[in-house]
Order: C-alpha cells, then sequence, then structure tokens
C-alpha cells in the first residue's frame, strides 16, 4: 500500500465526469460575470461525491486563476491535512488523481480533535468562520467603498455529508455566515437523503444573490440510479494519518508499507518537551491533573501556537505523536514533521480524540 505527499507525484486515474459535473465547473470558472472571483460551497449527502466535485473543480479554477483556496470543513474525510482538522489551504498545482488524498501545509488550521462535528457545533462553527474571515482579510481585496474588488482567490468549500438534524443546522448557519456566490447541491437517487430543494438555507424574503447548481452525483447504474460506495472511514483516516507522518522522512527514503513505516517511525529519535513550557487543553473533556501524563501517552496531539489574533484561538501548525512520557524530568518525547524552528514557537498541546491507527503501535 503506497503512501502519499505532497512531494510524490500521484498517478492518473480513469474518473468518470458527467456532463452535467463538467458544465458547473466551467460555469463557475468561466463565467464572465463572476467578479470578485467565486466563492463555491458543495453540499450533499454522504458518498454522493463531494469531495470527487471539490477536486475537480480546483482542476478548473486553477489555469484561469494561477491559484484558488479551499476551506475543508470535514473533520472526518479531510482533504489535505490529517483528520480532526479544519483548515484553509492555498493551492497553485493541478490535481493529478482525483481519488487520493495528499497531505498539504495548510495556509491556516485549527485543531477541533475529533471526526465529528456534533462533539462541541458551536467550536466547529466559530473555527469555520474564523478561517472564512482570514481568507476574507487576506484574498478579497476591499475598495474604498469596503467592497471587494476585482483582485484575489476564488474559494472552494468543501462539507460533510452530515446534513440531517444538528448537521443540517450546522450547514444552514455556514451558508448564512459564508453567502457563497455558487452552491453546488449533489442529489442521490436515494430523495429522503438528499437536502431540500432550491435555496434552503435563505429566509422568506432574503434576496440574497446566489447562483444555485444541482448536480446528480456521478455515481449511477444502469437505470441512472446514484450508486451509494459505502467507504471504509476509519481506513481513510488512518492512511491520512500515516502519509502525515511519512512526511517525518525524506521522500528519497524507501517507504512503501505500513510495516516499513511503523519501524521508521519506532527508530526515530522524538523530540524532547518540557511540560513546564507547554499549556496542555484537553478538547470535548476534562481531565483529572494527576493524570494528565497518563492520558498524552501514546495518542496524538494538535501543536498549536498562542494567536495574537482577535480570533483567540490557538493556530494549528501540525500534529504530534507522542512516542512516550517520564514522569520524573517532566517531559514528552513526541515525533513530528514539524520543522524545529516552527515546534520552537509551539506554546500549547491540544488533545482531542484523534487515534493513533493500531498498525503504527509497534
Amino acid at each position: 500500500m503506497g503512501l502519499h505527499s505532497d512531494t510524490e507525484e500521484s498517478p492518473p486515474a480513469n474518473i468518470f465526469i458527467p456532463v452535467d459535473w463538467s458544465d458547473a465547473a466551467d460555469a463557475i470558472a468561466y463565467d464572465s460575470v463572476t467578479s470578485p472571483p467565486p466563492i463555491t460551497l458543495i453540499c450533499g449527502a454522504k458518498n454522493s461525491g463531494k469531495t470527487t466535485f471539490s477536486r475537480y473543480l480546483l482542476n478548473i479554477l486553477l489555469p484561469r486563476y494561477k491559484r484558488v483556496a479551499y476551506l475543508d470543513t470535514d473533520v472526518g474525510q479531510t482533504e489535505f491535512t490529517p483528520p480532526g482538522c479544519l483548515s484553509l489551504t492555498v493551492l497553485d498545482k493541478l490535481t493529478s488523481d482525483l481519488t487520493i488524498p495528499c497531505v498539504k501545509t495548510p495556509e491556516r488550521c485549527f485543531f477541533f480533535g475529533d471526526i465529528s462535528s456534533k462533539r462541541d457545533p458551536k467550536m466547529y462553527l466559530s473555527f469555520i468562520f474564523a478561517l472564512y474571515d482570514h481568507y476574507r482579510k487576506e484574498y478579497c481585496m476591499l475598495d474604498k467603498n469596503n467592497s471587494p474588488s476585482g483582485t484575489g482567490l476564488p474559494l472552494v468549500i468543501n462539507t460533510p455529508g452530515w446534513v440531517k438534524g444538528i448537521g443540517y443546522d450546522i450547514l444552514v448557519d455556514m451558508l448564512k455566515y459564508i453567502a457563497p456566490t455558487h452552491v453546488v447541491k449533489i442529489c442521490i437517487s436515494a430523495e429522503s437523503k438528499n437536502l431540500p430543494s432550491g435555496s434552503f438555507w435563505l429566509d422568506e424574503g432574503d434576496t440574497t444573490a446566489v447562483t444555485l447548481v444541482e448536480i446528480n452525483s456521478a455515481r449511477q447504474d444502469s437505470l441512472q440510479r446514484s450508486v451509494l460506495v459505502r467507504k471504509d472511514a476509519r481506513l481513510l483516516r488512518d492512511l491520512r494519518i500515516m502519509a502525515y507522518f511519512r512526511q517525518c522522512f525524506s521522500s528519497e527514503m524507501s517507504i512503501t508499507t505500513i510495516k516499513e513505516l511503523a519501524r521508521a517511525l519506532a527508530a526515530h529519535p522524538p523530540y524532547e518537551i518540557a511540560v513546564s513550557t507547554m499549556k496542555i487543553k484537553h478538547l470535548h473533556c476534562q481531565v483529572p491533573g494527576n493524570e494528565i501524563f497518563y492520558s498524552l501517552n501514546a495518542t496524538i496531539v494538535g501543536l498549536a501556537i498562542s494567536s495574537e489574533d482577535s480570533e483567540h484561538f490557538p493556530r494549528c501548525v501540525g500534529l504530534g505523536l507522542v512516542r512516550g512520557v517520564d514522569t520524573f524530568k517532566h517531559a514528552l518525547y513526541v515525533i513530528t514533521p514539524v520543522p524545529q524552528s516552527t515546534l520552537e514557537k509551539v506554546d500549547i498541546l491540544l488533545q482531542g480524540f484523534i487515534h493513533i491507527p493500531t498498525c503504527l503501535l509497534q
């Protein structure tokens, strides 16, 4: 099983792109009246093809705009970061394979620490709003009338497939705050699982200008019905985590199997981090003071830097694998691909519910 990172080229894959998908992407990318660049949110039920369409749209936008921003709001099936993260990434290269996730360094990232927003919807939305505000500040230039000018980057927003109950309410809040120029709604044949028709998030009488594009899932059988492919979500998350920690080693180093990666990580010298220099924050739970060391051992933590921005959220610069603790020295031994120059700025360790793949615990 291969491991992929942003330094490796992925082989091309044969992906069926329906006509309505290509028409939708072309209209978003080359609509002559789109100024400033489009802000496109993609939504739909699980396994409808949201991630594949978002990658395809990136590839259509890049030739025109050269750089495209990507806001990933799916903490369970992340696109360019390990699971449990919410991130804004700026891309300048085409994605050769629409099916294989690859690790990229995000422009800004927050560690949510869980694979579902249901653990803390308020925190989840706060992180997304802060990422969007950062995009607006950095990539939507304002003219003297505080209106976006023609310069800036287009934004693609991928969303989770949880579109019922609280998941629906979260999606509506996201749509109202971001107010995208385009909303792509992907429909499957099981109508009961689809989002409501029309601009479902707008209140009655709301005249917000938005282009709604409704397309069908690309997965179809001989009767043109959507076919849901049940993904092994846990396996995909494990592969993303392994691809992330693969970056601890040179791309020239021969590591092509999970077993080889596990052995390499076991032999890799860790960083020693003095607990006294860190603020340890447990997300979504409380841990007694005398249990902190035990709770951190053999876990994945978010490595964060205190924020000086008004948002007050610690900015995640990467993940660390806690290989061991020394209770006498009050030290942690952490393996991470984060460069030492960045690691020296880290002052917060965030612990959530992101688990180390069992195959790496050797």
